[in-house]
Parts: structure tokens; C-alpha cells; sequence
């Protein structure tokens, strides 16, 4: 490997194991065996590096989990598929999701990465439709990106937070598919439930 990619292992390496705020350009020149001025030759800033190093891990997160997705795009059946891929690993990344979270909690500690963070969430939004629906990214269209992929994208910040705060109540990929066969059936006319009926009074004692 040359230096750009040395430093690129190396800045992944540390992100894993110190997350963002922690990370220095000497740490990440320590575990890439490469130099200072190489850092600002390659990537400009030792902040943009880190970025591009969040982002190869979230393309490993993505090729990790993909193989095992089965199911009609579009389907429960894919749901349920994506997301058991998803938690599955969420151990094996879970270093890659408190670096995300780490930024999004306090961006005003760190605005410059807060904001390359930000600039390259569509790339994240497209591969998050893809995986779930099955069409492929280049197919997918701006609307797509900006209307499913936020959506998706929500849920899977929302549940790798579950996870990280109390794993022993993080929702499951069976109870995110139930919650969205219901919310998908509230929401269609004619197929909400019907409210139970009321009991009837009880009729009074006779004197």
C-alpha cells in the first residue's frame, strides 16, 4: 500500500479505537507508519482523512451485511432480512456508530467534521435505499435519496442508539417488522383495526 491508503488504515484504526474527538494527527501517523506532512499531500487535513476513514468503514458495515439480505425489495420479508443483517453485526461495529454518534451529540465541539459529516450523508442516505429496497444505487433518484433515505436512515440511527443505551430492550428485527406491518396497515384505508366494542352496562339488581 502507498501512504494514502496507509494513512487511510491507520485513521480507521483509530477512530475504532478512540473515536474522533481523541483521535490526533500524531496517533494517526503512529498507527499508519506514515508522516505528518503526508497527511495534508493526501487529504488535506487530518479532519478530512477522519472523515474519509468513517466512511470506508460504513462501505465495510455495508458490504458485510449485503451478501446475507434475502427477500423481495420492498417486502417484510427484506425488512426483516436487512435488519437481522444489521443487528447481527452491530458488535463487529460498533465502534463505527459511537464515532457517528460522538459527532451528532456535540457538533458544536467539532463543526468542521460535524459539517463533512453532513455533506456526505446522501452518499449514506443511497446505499441505506438500496439495501432495502434492491434497487441498485445508481438507478435510484434524488427524491429517493432525500425522502426514503431519511427515513431509513432515521430508524437505523434511532436503533443502534437503542442498542448502544440498553441492548437488553433494543428492538429486535422481528419487533421492527411488526412495527412497521402496523403502522403500515394504520395507515392504509380500510385495513385499520376496528377499536374493540364497548361492554355492555350491567344491568342493575333486581329489588
Amino acid at each position: 500500500m502507498g501512504h494514502r491508503e496507509d494513512l487511510l488504515e491507520g485513521a480507521k484504526k483509530c477512530l475504532v479505537e478512540k473515536g474522533f474527538a481523541r483521535t490526533t494527527a500524531r496517533d494517526i501517523v503512529n498507527a499508519s507508519g506514515a508522516n505528518l506532512a503526508s497527511i495534508g499531500y493526501h487529504y488535506g487535513s487530518k479532519d478530512a482523512l477522519l472523515i474519509q476513514a468513517f466512511i470506508r468503514l460504513a462501505e465495510e458495515w455495508g458490504d458485510a451485511v449485503t451478501p446475507d439480505v434475502t427477500g423481495e425489495g420492498g417486502t417484510l420479508d427484506r425488512f426483516t432480512s436487512v435488519w437481522e443483517g444489521i443487528l447481527g453485526r452491530q458488535d463487529q461495529f460498533t465502534a463505527m456508530w459511537a464515532a457517528s454518534t460522538e459527532i451528532a451529540l456535540a457538533p458544536d465541539r467539532m463543526p468542521e467534521l460535524a459539517a463533512m459529516l453532513s455533506a456526505s450523508e446522501g452518499e449514506g442516505r443511497r446505499g441505506l435505499v438500496a439495501l432495502f429496497t434492491g434497487i441498485p444505487e445508481e438507478d435510484l433518484g434524488e427524491d429517493d435519496v432525500r425522502t426514503l433515505g431519511a427515513l431509513y436512515q432515521a430508524m437505523l440511527t434511532g436503533v443502534m442508539l437503542q442498542w448502544r443505551f440498553n441492548p437488553e430492550t433494543a428492538a429486535t428485527a422481528a419487533d421492527l417488522t411488526e412495527g412497521m406491518r402496523r403502522l403500515a396497515g394504520a395507515l392504509t384505508p380500510g385495513t385499520r383495526p376496528k377499536p374493540a366494542p364497548e361492554a355492555a352496562p350491567e344491568a342493575a339488581p333486581e329489588a
